[in-house]
């Protein structure tokens, strides 16, 4: 806790956490407040003026980051028969149907991205309550319900990430790691902004995007002006 607490201290001194930043200015902050023995995730949190308790305010969706998140992407395919085989060399680690089913209900679930065929979808389902909470439950709305079992395996292993709105109107994300250099952290920001943008839902009213702060995962957050993110957006896509 001492070192917790010195660590926190110094970040303090250099890291105002009321002031508002562009984005250049807050990916280096974040980077260079980035005091832990390991490679920090970088996280972006993005508060929305939605009220998710309204079906019409959701706000999920997927992104594949353009230069990935450095994390490594532990991938469960259901598929039976050529669909296995496929999800198999294409990169999947844990392929099955009913026996994959069990593991699950056995509380072995090794793997951070879940995907499956739509035929799998009767025995994916009666994991609901296991997969639900976890984030983990496939989606057709988000590519994991799919019969392109190898794109879909690809693109989870090459950095796509998943987002959704909580109870409070905010998404979190990790959108990298520290030992990234700063173009590569920023380009990941304009694409996950963009697919947030892409994602506003047809029930949200006035101002979508309130507030957006980055942080490592010891480190403090960093305001970012969603002004200057706007803009810095529409200059990369041009």
């Amino acid at each position: 806790m001492a070192k917790l607490a010195k660590r926190l201290k110094a970040a303090r001194a250099h890291i105002n956490p009321e002031k508002v930043h562009d984005l250049d200015e807050a990916v280096g902050l974040v980077k260079d407040n980035a005091g832990a023995k390991f490679d920090e995730t970088v996280e972006i949190a993005v508060k929305l003026g939605v009220d998710p308790r309204h079906a019409d305010q959701n706000v999920r969706g997927v992104v594949s980051l353009p230069n990935g998140t450095g994390k490594s992407m532990s991938v469960a395919v259901f598929a039976r028969g050529a669909k296995a085989e496929e999800a198999t060399a294409a990169g999947a680690d844990i392929v099955g149907a009913e026996d994959l089913m069990e593991r699950v209900q056995a509380g072995d679930i090794a793997f951070n991205r879940v995907i499956a065929t739509p035929d799998m979808m009767p025995i994916v389902g009666r994991l609901g309550k296991i997969l639900g909470p976890r984030g983990l439950m496939p989606n057709p709305k988000l590519g994991t319900v799919t019969k392109d079992i190898a794109d879909a395996v690809q693109a989870a292993k090459a950095g796509q990430v998943q987002f959704r709105v909580e109870k409070q109107g905010i998404i979190h994300a990790g959108i990298g790691k520290t030992s990234f250099d700063s173009a590569k952290l920023k380009d990941n920001v304009y694409a996950f902004m963009d697919a947030v943008m892409k994602a506003k839902p047809s029930g949200a009213k006035g101002t979508y995007v309130l507030k957006v702060a980055l942080s490592s995962t010891m480190g403090l957050g960093v305001k970012v002006d969603v002004a200057s993110l706007t803009a810095g957006r529409q200059a990369a896509a041009e």
